[in-house]
């Protein structure tokens, strides 16, 4: 199990990063509000959890070690692979996490692509109170990272959304900011964290 990776930051993408730590450098698959974190050339110490499967080895990344708990409790409930996981954790905080499991909120837990009504009961009655507290969000800033509306509608799609609803996410947030909402458009990862929020049926500040 590799539990952290630390060293510098290569490369910063829409859905993954790569670290470079003793000459080789690790592909980490995240979420947006992990890559927020960071900046090419930097220096991070990310969390890890890193899925085996017959054909292949998966590194995801995670900038609080909480997040990399949570991740890892989601993939115990029957139907939740790491990738389903991921996505939880990119429309909802681990603590938002939590007030939904406890409070039975399918509402918003079916908020996430590729879950449905029966999902998000199995994921309420199987992991009842193992997530435990709430223990305080902590949002990231947003990633200042080059690209287009075709990058994140890609990295949407990626994370399970159809490319119809990403489009649509997109463009309504890109209609927003015509008005001076605030979001520089030119700025891919504020583009994509807004885009989630329009998906997640919220804001998130």
């Amino acid at each position: 199990m590799i539990a952290s990776v630390r060293g510098r930051v290569d490369h910063v993408g829409l859905d993954a990063c790569v670290v470079e730590v003793g000459g080789l450098g690790y592909r980490v698959l995240a979420t947006p509000a992990t890559l927020a974190t960071l900046r090419a050339g930097a220096q991070t110490n990310l969390a890890t959890s890193l899925v085996v499967r017959e054909d292949s080895l998966t590194l995801f990344g995670f900038a609080e070690r909480d997040e990399r708990d949570i991740f890892e409790k989601l993939q115990t409930v029957s139907g939740v692979g790491p990738r389903l996981a991921l996505a939880m954790l990119a429309v909802h905080t681990p603590d938002e996490l939590r007030r939904a499991v406890a409070g039975e909120d399918i509402k918003a837990l079916t908020r996430v692509p590729g879950i449905g009504e029966k999902g998000a009961k199995r994921i309420v009655l199987e992991l009842g109170g193992r997530l435990g507290p709430a223990t305080g969000d902590v949002v990231a800033a947003p990633a200042a990272a080059a690209g287009s509306r075709g990058d994140v509608v890609a990295a949407l799609a990626g994370l399970g959304w159809s490319v119809k609803q990403a489009e649509q996410a997109v463009d309504r947030v890109l209609d927003d900011t015509s008005d001076s909402v605030g979001i520089d458009t030119s700025d891919t990862g504020a583009v994509l964290r807004a885009a989630l929020q329009v998906l997640g049926g919220g804001v998130r500040g």
